[in-house]
């Protein structure tokens, strides 16, 4: 069972050296496009601020708010799935990781 504190799983380990993590162009790739992702839900985010702070139309903000959770939840998702198609997590974790995280 995987403990609060536990890190999550990472990439498979390099054979020559099994402490530091393989990380290949795939994974950078990944780890740009979450960034990237994450600077639009900060985006969202500061509009949403933008539009509370002016008084702004309720269903405008609502609207803003929306977006801002929709792309944080598919960041979320993505990085989760991520993790569980490396296949580090045993099998017997894995409804535990999604309880504890969703």
């Amino acid at each position: 069972m995987l403990k609060h504190d536990q890190p999550c799983p990472s990439a498979p380990a390099d054979p020559r050296n099994q402490e530091r993590p393989l990380i290949t162009a795939h994974d950078r790739d990944r780890k740009r496009a979450l960034a990237l992702r994450l600077k639009r839900v900060e985006g969202q985010l500061r509009g949403f601020q933008k539009l509370i702070e002016a008084g702004g139309d309720c269903e405008k903000v609502a609207q803003q708010l929306a977006a801002a959770r929709k792309a944080l939840d598919k960041t979320f998702f993505t990085r989760v799935g991520g993790v569980l198609a490396q296949g580090n997590v045993p099998p017997d974790d894995v409804a535990d990781l999604l309880t504890r995280f969703s």
